[in-house]
């Protein structure tokens, strides 16, 4: 498992464009065969993915983590981006087809990830935040997502945002998790940006084909901006805006660990106060 470390709002303004993707920007996910985990010290998040092709693969628990088993302490949530598959949960197996998503709570001991078709493997995405409480692993239909419809064809941001780990649907300890789906032609998501004080966010862009994404970071009066290619992960620490233009439409989920599960409890700001 590899570990990252965040600067500080003042620090990162010294980093180079490397610097900071080497800082902020994940690009090892989705390796047909294999678990990738990266440990985060913003909240402790840890994001990875498991690509099982000919067989199974464990969610076991690195060195780093102390923990007989990953959901020792800690809470799951699993995104399928590719093609069918499951994940078992302690012997209850879950069939999950692209954009159904899964709860794992704190207790899970056994987790395992299959592939339907090896010749189209599933590409499970996973988020998971340390956990006070324990619930119960839940599977979590696309067809029951919450959504939330925003934007405009005008401003070119009409999207919908389907909410799965929420105060209103799948309950957490504190993970909140879903994706957003940008329209035909729509290329902007997040617009005037905003940060999360009592949170971070970790994006993953995917269902891009060959565009890419500007992924606007940094603080407000001193922005940067990453450029991400299909199926990479950005981390957004507390004190960091995140929005983005893409070359065309695509997807991301999104997904916040931190002291509340308010999906609104954000701090905008607007354009003027941009530079």
């Amino acid at each position: 498992m590899e570990n990252r470390y965040s600067p500080n709002h003042i620090g990162y303004r010294q980093l180079g464009t490397q610097e900071l993707r080497t800082t902020f920007l994940v690009d090892s996910l989705f390796a047909p065969g294999q678990l990738e985990l990266i440990y985060s010290d913003a909240d402790r998040a840890i994001v990875g993915s498991a690509v099982p092709v000919a067989s199974p693969i464990q969610l076991t628990a690195d060195a780093e983590l102390r923990a007989a088993f990953f959901c020792e302490r800690r809470e799951l949530g699993v995104l399928n981006i590719g093609g069918p598959g499951a994940v078992e949960v302690d012997g209850r197996q879950f069939e999950l087809a692209k954009f159904d998503g899964l709860y794992a709570g704190r207790g899970s001991q056994k987790i395992s990830f299959s592939s339907k078709d090896s010749g189209n493997p599933a590409c499970f995405y996973l988020l998971s935040y340390p956990a006070h409480a324990a619930y119960p692993a839940t599977l979590i239909p696309h067809a029951t997502a919450n959504q939330v419809h925003l934007g405009t064809a005008a401003d070119a941001n009409r999207r919908t945002i389907h909410q799965y780990i929420h105060t209103g649907g799948v309950k957490s300890c504190q993970l909140v998790m879903g994706y957003t789906q940008l329209h035909e032609g729509a290329v902007w998501n997040t617009m005037p940006p905003h940060t999360h004080a009592r949170r971070s966010e970790i994006y993953v862009y995917f269902d891009l084909g060959k565009a890419r994404v500007m992924h606007f970071m940094g603080t407000p009066e001193e922005t940067r901006h990453l450029v991400i290619s299909d199926r990479q992960a950005v981390i957004s620490p507390s004190w960091s805006i995140h929005c983005a233009c893409g070359t065309g439409s695509y997807a991301f989920c999104w997904g916040m660990g931190g002291e509340n599960q308010e999906f609104t409890d954000m701090d905008s700001f607007p354009l003027e106060r941009l530079a």
